[in-house]
């Protein structure tokens, strides 16, 4: 009888462990039917790659109100990947909606935000040569997030939100996963905690808003230890033959990635708790730079030999610095650390009327060491991407759709 319950028991515990995974046969299929060999290899490894992919269908009825089907594989929230830059999306959200919730009088996403330090490690910001009026703004911060990943920029965004408020609001609107614990830049778990003194002015420098420099108090749960590698090279430069720690790092699963992506192309699409307060002037600029290309843009300018147009366009294109065809735009937010690739992305073909969500990470380290600079993006990690977002591009353009989507929502060619 003892014998009999333990074996219940293990049953019903694999069941649940194998619950958490999310993978969808169909899908896999799909991708092999036509994979090369380089991307089987990656298929049939998913431990030593620990890819997740989303794919998500969108069919819209007679008035042109979507659906949404989802297919997965290998999706795990508790497979821990490192986000990296990906989190630097759902700030540019709330920075925009903590604007819209504070209400201040000629306060804006266009406005001059000036930075200063009050605390250990922080470092001010009173100008920003990139931007037109050579001063530094939310809607500036915005446009270097999706445009090339800056990285300064996402700092900024998260002083001026707020650890504290950035956790919460996630955990309310139902992303009960997400953490966002650091900027990223050198800094100790206290320091990370405290965030700056924030001004905004107007165009003569007169005060508009002072925000104080704020502590965040938040408990966050580091009782599962994340180790990522065989060994690491630590910040000084010297090889540790461990794991590296990933316990205190941010953490965002892919599904809540996707449906933050969601959230913001389509709100009417989600509960209302987990739709961002935004306004309509929000939703144009957010689509306007979420899609726009580093060669199109003025300000900031960029050296487009270093910044190339598939610079933060992972699906498709990334690789071999593909093309995009003007009639292709890519909404998404990418990020790219310690061997991990990830890629949040809502692709139209506005010449075919096709339309699709695309998410998925793949970790490529082979000599399991981090830190060293020895990953291997180009060889496996963009052309993964490349492969898979066209495999699933070629099928939508054959997929037949009952009604054909009216895509105008999202042709924007102004940020303003």
């Amino acid at each position: 009888m003892k014998m009999f319950l333990l074996l219940l028991t293990l049953f019903f515990t694999t069941q649940n462990m194998n619950a958490q995974v999310k993978t969808d046969a169909w899908l896999s299929q799909l991708l092999r039917n036509t994979a090369s060999e380089p991307l089987l290899h990656i298929l049939n490894n998913p431990d030593s790659f620990q890819y997740q992919l989303i794919y998500t269908q969108i069919n819209r009825d007679k008035n042109n109100k979507p659906s949404f089907k989802h297919h997965y594989l290998h999706v795990d929230k508790n497979q821990y990947f490192n986000p990296a830059s990906t989190v630097k999306m759902p700030l540019a959200f709330l920075a925009l909606e903590k604007l819209n919730k504070m209400n201040e009088p000629g306060v804006n996403k266009f406005t001059a935000m000036l930075t200063d330090s009050a605390y250990n490690g922080q470092t001010a910001v009173l100008e920003d040569s990139s931007s037109e009026n050579g001063l530094p703004s939310i809607a500036h911060y915005i446009k270097k997030v999706f445009l090339v990943s800056d990285n300064d920029a996402y700092n900024r965004l998260y002083e001026f939100i707020g650890q504290k408020t950035i956790n919460e609001r996630l955990w309310q609107m139902g992303y009960k996963d997400f953490r966002i614990t650091r900027r990223f830049v050198r800094a100790a778990e206290e320091e990370n905690r405290h965030t700056n003194l924030i001004r905004f002015v107007d165009g003569a420098g007169k005060l508009l808003y002072k925000q104080p420099a704020a502590y965040s108090d938040l408990n966050f749960d580091f009782s599962k230890k994340i180790l990522i590698g065989q060994a690491h090279y630590n910040h000084d430069d010297s090889l540790i033959h461990a794991p590296m720690d990933f316990t205190t790092h941010n953490n965002a699963p892919l599904e809540e990635l996707q449906q933050i992506l969601q959230s913001v192309m389509f709100p009417a699409s989600v509960p209302a708790r987990q739709r961002f307060d935004l306004t309509g002037n929000d939703y144009r600029f957010l689509y306007s730079y979420m899609s726009k290309l580093p060669t199109e843009s003025d300000y900031p300018k960029y050296d487009t030999t270093k910044f190339f147009n598939s610079y933060t366009k992972f699906f498709m294109f990334r690789s071999g610095k593909t093309k995009i065809p003007t009639h292709i735009k890519v909404f998404n937010k990418t990020g790219w650390s310690y061997g991990f690739l990830t890629d949040i992305a809502y692709i139209v073909d506005f010449k075919n009327k096709v339309e699709f969500m695309l998410s998925g990470t793949i970790y490529v380290n082979r000599d399991g060491i981090l830190n060293d600079d020895k990953y291997e993006y180009e060889e496996l990690g963009y052309p993964f991407f490349k492969e898979v977002g066209n495999i699933i591009y070629q099928y939508e353009l054959e997929r037949k759709r009952k009604f054909v989507p009216d895509l105008k929502n999202f042709t924007i060619v102004s940020g303003q």
